[in-house]
């Protein structure tokens, strides 16, 4: 059992689309805990609520009711100032996309954040970011002058350089072949040992969740089990269960032993 407070948590969250028999429940009252310094996947059948949970958790998305706190703060109350304020400082972001702006180099994409927050740069923690990452060479190049491999360890290093609570991925690997993307999750799986780095991962890939800690599913909205110490089998067989259910039993699950289904 992992103890402490947790490092982001949801109470009860609930976020809706649409009116009257359009109406659908993205998230139906969910209530879900995230530790400090543990790598966790979001999964789901299409439809199931991982995004929209990610994106209510790292604050780019209101929900209609429910508490989400991050870091030992209330965002769910905060004004939308707060909130930027909040992901520029204490929240990291790797996207499929790499979200590099084309115009700079490796090194001015990493160090932005920062530049943004008026924060000054950590030079002994850069080179340790950039050094881990294998960015020594490349800090000069401009993303186009990057292959898909670097531009996410450029990505990488941009969400690891504010030392953030966490850092939330959105399918950091869909846009990677098999063996980048395999690089690429296992930085981020180091980032947790090495650094003591909290990460959030929503994916769909089973390999891709096999590195997590931990795999929190989800199905129509609401909270279906956890998997521990997953891995790939143990995944596809989970999302298999997911699929033939009739329905999701909502709720949190107790630690299982290592890839048990809850």
């Amino acid at each position: 059992m992992q103890s402490g407070e947790p490092i982001v948590s949801a109470r009860d969250v609930v976020r809706t689309y649409g009116r009257g028999d359009a109406r659908v429940a993205a998230l139906d009252g969910v209530s879900v805990d995230f530790h400090a310094g543990r790598f966790t996947a979001i999964m789901g059948p299409s439809g199931s609520g991982k995004s929209t949970l990610m994106h209510a958790l790292a604050g780019l998305d209101r929900v209609d009711s429910g508490t989400i706190t991050v870091g030992g703060r209330v965002i769910t109350s905060m004004n939308d100032r707060a909130l930027t304020r909040l992901r520029r400082e204490r929240i990291g972001f790797v996207f499929q996309s790499f979200n590099l702006v084309p115009t700079l180099s490796a090194e001015q994409n990493l160090e932005l954040p920062l530049v943004l927050a008026g924060r000054k740069v950590d030079r002994r923690w850069k080179s340790t970011v950039i050094a881990r990452l294998g960015l020594e060479n490349r800090l000069t190049h401009r993303p186009h002058e990057l292959s898909g491999g670097q531009q996410q360890r450029v990505a990488v290093a941009r969400a690891l350089l504010t030392r953030p609570d966490v850092v939330f991925g959105d399918e950091p690997t869909g846009n990677l072949d098999s063996a980048v993307g395999a690089e690429v999750l296992g930085l981020l799986e180091e980032s947790v040992h090495e650094f003591g780095q909290t990460i959030i991962m929503v994916t769909h890939d089973p390999v891709a969740a096999g590195y997590a800690d931990r795999v929190v599913l989800l199905r129509d909205g609401r909270l279906a089990g956890e998997i521990h110490r997953p891995d790939r089998d143990s995944v596809v067989e989970a999302l298999g269960r997911l699929s033939a259910a009739p329905g999701a039993a909502p709720g949190t699950t107790a630690p299982h032993t290592d890839g048990a289904i809850a």
